[in-house]
This record gives structure tokens, sequence and C-alpha cells, in this order.
């Protein structure tokens, strides 16, 4: 038993080891992440961006994470200034990785923020846009579950303020549920999120 306890703990600080920088970045940025320190998580993943400049996902966490912080704010300012730059890395992540599914769902969630800013202005302006880019992410990607989830989730919200039935798409949102249970993601950092919200969703349907 202790020869083989010896064992495995020398394969897993090989394993260690053999961790890539790259690797060994993201790892610490989704930890930090995950600790609840987003602002540090975010500094380490520009730092990464950085450095590998041939890694879309380190763009990807970058744009996502001022995404995710713009849509509490009612600064214009700084709202702005997170969208900007959720902008200008997402940029970058599409000239890494042109017509990528997940990509294209965060570029729609910059957008979609705008809107939710201030439907009256920005509405116009991207409404179309978002609905475009969920459709050809869906011709890309039919069974990635972000791709299913947000295209239904977004086509709810026209719906509802246009004062439209918003039933047709609770079957969407069904079905990315089952999507998200059978998804694997490409790689240990690849985006794996969506699901929880996509139940929230459906419970609100079945209301």
């Amino acid at each position: 038993m202790k020869k083989l306890l010896l064992t495995v703990f020398a394969l897993v600080a090989l394993t260690v080891q053999a961790q890539t920088p790259f690797e060994k970045g993201m790892q610490k940025a989704f930890a930090l992440w995950e600790s609840g320190d987003m602002n540090a998580a975010e500094q380490l993943f520009e730092r990464i961006a950085n450095a590998e400049k041939d890694e879309w996902l380190p763009y990807y966490y970058v744009a996502q994470i001022n995404s995710l912080k713009s849509w509490e704010e009612k600064d214009i300012n700084v709202l702005k200034a997170q969208l900007d730059k959720a902008q200008n890395y997402i940029d970058q992540a599409k000239a890494i990785s042109p017509k990528n599914p997940e990509i294209m769902v965060m570029q729609a969630h910059i957008y979609t923020n705008w809107v939710a800013y201030d439907g009256a202005t920005y509405g116009m302006k991207y409404g179309g846009i978002v609905s475009g880019i969920y459709s050809e992410a869906y011709t890309i990607a039919p069974n990635n579950p972000r791709v299913v989830y947000n295209k239904a989730e977004w086509e709810m919200g026209s719906a509802r303020y246009f004062g439209n039935d918003t039933a047709p798409y609770c079957k969407d949102i069904e079905k990315s549920i089952e999507l998200f249970t059978n998804f694997k993601p490409e790689s240990p950092f690849a985006p794996n999120w969506g699901k929880e919200r996509a139940e929230q969703v459906l419970a609100e349907c079945k209301q």
C-alpha cells in the first residue's frame, strides 16, 4: 500500500510539473475567480493573453468578466469602459478563432448588455445584430448548449418586449438543458457555463 501511494504521489507530481505555463496560469485565474476575486482573475487572464498570443480563451474570459460586471452597472462611464474593454478583447479572440460559436455567444452578450442598459437607445442599434449572431451560431453549432440556451432566452426577451407568447421558446430551453447534461468541453478551460441559469429559466416557464 505504501509503495502504491508513493507511486500515485509521484504521478501527481509529474502531472503538475508537466503543466505548461499557460495551463498553470489558467488554472490559477479560475481559482481566483472561484474564490470571488474577479478583478485579480481578470488581471491574470490579461497577462496570459499578452503572453499567449495564439490562445483565444484568455481573451474570451477577460471579455466575459467585463460583460458580467456591466450587468448591474448604472454609471454610463463605468459601463462604457467595461463594455469597450470586453469588445476589444472579444475582437482579439475572434481574430484568433473566427466563426467560433462560443465567441459569438459572448459577442451577443456584450451587445445585449447595451440593450439591457438602455433599450430605447440601443435596442434598434443592436437588436437585429444579436438575433443575427445567434442564428449564425446556431447554424454552425446547433448542439452547443450555450448557443441553444442563449438564443432561446434572447428570443423570449424579444417576445416579452413585444407582448408575444414566450411559451414556444421554453421547449428550446428544455432542449438546451439536455445538451448541457451531455456536453463535454474541448479542454479543461473551455467554456462550460450556463446550465444553472437555463434551469432557472425553465422553472419560470413552468410557473
